[in-house]
């Protein structure tokens, strides 16, 4: 496989000429969210569910660069006033290469006074950018980090020993102050328009919606090769990744963490200008099973394959899923969209409501827009999710649908059901950001009490086996079954924008959460200050 990679590498290095194409575009969901009228307007076909946009995608690539040209202003000239307010630090253009670097500072002071706690980030971060030719393009970013976060993330960070959407606390859970680094790097290469190809470590996400139940940008980044193919109005993704599993015994220190591999078909068919069907399944395996051997499975590799097939003539021992999505513009300025995964399920059981153990399932519906009640560049949108217990998990978790200690879908893992709702105004170069969770889900419960077999597992946790259900029963598995806890969250930012280009802002946030059942009742008030700049999604609303 690294043979691949190098060679992939330099032939993309050496036939990068001549195709147009925009740049590579990080994904930020409140960025992504701002440019709604342009993604679905029923005047286009675009194909709105893969993020992040891909170079080729010349019309939504424009739309997001416009964000930020919008914000320019022209009438004033001085060299330091461009570099503070419209430009990159550093920008080189040539007609055959274009390339431009930035510093990304995150500094934030905050004080959760539910706890009585004082929290901080210090992130030091850049992003280098750019294109090669007209068919190659490039991006990279670093942080280096440190920071005392709220107790309830604090109390995450302890127990799984990564730092939410990115990697390992360096030193572990003896000390307050965390310490992490953080890095992507992407490689595409647009042969004409029908073919993409990219390399990258970084993360992927599918969808309309503010989540994904079929693949999600939650987990920290992984390494990849995907192919995008367009013909005329289809866009079929095949995406290879390698993830780690941090729970599974190492099999020596020279190998580092225990590693799996994922490969996943998204077909995305827009049939009119109005409604779009995707079709998804993917597979993750073990890279070795207890003989040490296995590794790499060429029997993936064929990018057209139905995935269902070969993993049931390698004797089924893989974690398979399947999914659908589905977007309907009904408005002009109203969009319905949707998502189902199947991860197990027995035909005779889907329907029989008897709570059979391994009719594995999610679903998303919701509803997105732009200029609600006739109110220019306010965006919302409203969603549903849910996922069956066990949904995700598998016999150990070296096969289940996660990386790094985190779900590859919902944050939640399963055994949920979520309502969620998001708000966005921009005027000039003031945003206004407001987001709520309401949820419900079983846990495992924390108590002998409650649980006098504290091994048995309820189905939240995706991490642990399915082979562990309560009472070892096959029947009467119901959602939100285990420990019942209610939660929410409120979220509201208001920032203004310094520079479009490294999305560099002064921001004010609040954020209210509340996790409670009959073991414990835990509370967050938390508000934060900062200097910010990053494309980053950092999800801390679980």
């Amino acid at each position: 496989m690294k043979q691949l990679f190098a060679f992939l590498i330099g032939f993309l290095l050496i036939t990068s000429q001549a195709y147009s194409q925009g740049g590579i575009q990080p994904y930020s969901f409140s960025q992504y969210q701002r440019i709604n009228r342009d993604l679905y307007t029923p005047l286009t076909r675009l194909h709105t569910s893969i993020k992040p946009i891909l170079p080729d995608d010349i019309y939504s690539c424009s739309a997001l660069d416009s964000v930020s040209n919008r914000l320019i202003d022209t009438t004033k000239k001085s060299w330091v006033y461009w570099k503070l307010f419209n430009e990159h630090l550093v920008q080189i253009e040539k007609e055959d290469f274009n390339v431009y670097i930035d510093i990304l500072p995150d500094f934030q002071i905050g004080r959760d006074g539910a706890n009585n706690h004082t929290t901080w980030l210090y992130s030091r971060g850049y992003q280098i950018g750019g294109n090669i030719g007209k068919k190659f393009s490039f991006y990279t970013s670093g942080y280096e980090n440190q920071g005392v976060f709220p107790v309830y993330l604090n109390e995450f960070i302890n127990k799984n020993g990564i730092i939410p959407g990115l990697v390992n606390d360096k030193f572990g859970p003896g000390r307050k102050v965390k310490d992490w680094a953080y890095a992507t790097a992407l490689l595409n290469y647009t042969v004409n328009k029908h073919f993409s190809f990219t390399l990258g470590q970084d993360k992927n996400f599918i969808g309309d919606g503010y989540r994904s139940m079929i693949l999600s940008d939650v987990a920290t980044n992984y390494p990849f090769f995907k192919i995008a193919t367009t013909l005329g109005n289809v866009k079929y993704l095949n995406i290879w990744a390698q993830f780690q599993d941090l729970r599974s015994p190492q099999t020596s220190y020279e190998n580092g963490n225990r590693k799996k591999w994922g490969v996943f078909h998204y077909l995305d068919w827009n049939v009119n200008n109005r409604l779009s069907l995707g079709f998804f399944d993917a597979i993750i395996w073990q890279n070795s099973d207890s003989t040490g051997r296995r590794g790499f499975d060429v029997s993936y590799i064929n990018p057209i394959i139905f995935l269902r097939t070969v993993e049931g003539l390698n004797g089924s021992p893989d974690n398979a899923l399947i999914g659908f999505t589905g977007k309907y513009k009904v408005l002009r300025k109203l969009n319905i969209y949707g998502q189902f995964v199947l991860d197990e399920f027995t035909a005779k059981e889907l329907f029989s409501n008897s709570g059979y153990w391994a009719n594995k399932y999610g679903v998303q519906l919701g509803v997105n827009g732009y200029n609600i009640f006739h109110v220019s560049s306010l965006n919302y949108l409203l969603e549903y999710n849910t996922a069956r217990p066990y949904t995700y998990s598998q016999r150990k978790s070296i096969l289940n649908y996660g990386h790094y200690n985190q779900p590859l879908a919902h944050p939640f893992g399963a055994n949920f059901r979520e309502v969620l709702t998001i708000w966005n105004y921009s005027i000039k170069r003031w945003n206004l950001y407001a987001q709520a969770n309401i949820a419900k889900y079983g846990l495992d419960p924390q108590s002998g009490d409650y649980n006098p077999n504290l091994n048995l597992s309820y189905g939240k946790d995706i991490y642990e086996s399915y082979e562990n259900r309560i009472d070892g029963r096959t029947y009467g598995h119901r959602t939100l079954q285990g420990l019942k806890t209610d939660f929410l969250y409120l979220d509201t930012r208001l920032s203004y924008l310094i520079n479009p280009k490294t999305n560099l802002r002064i921001e004010l946030g609040s954020a209210f959460r509340k996790e409670s059942n009959v073991q414990f009742n835990n509370k967050t008030n938390w508000i934060t200050f900062g200097l910010r700049s990053s494309f980053r999604n950092l999800y801390q609303d679980f």
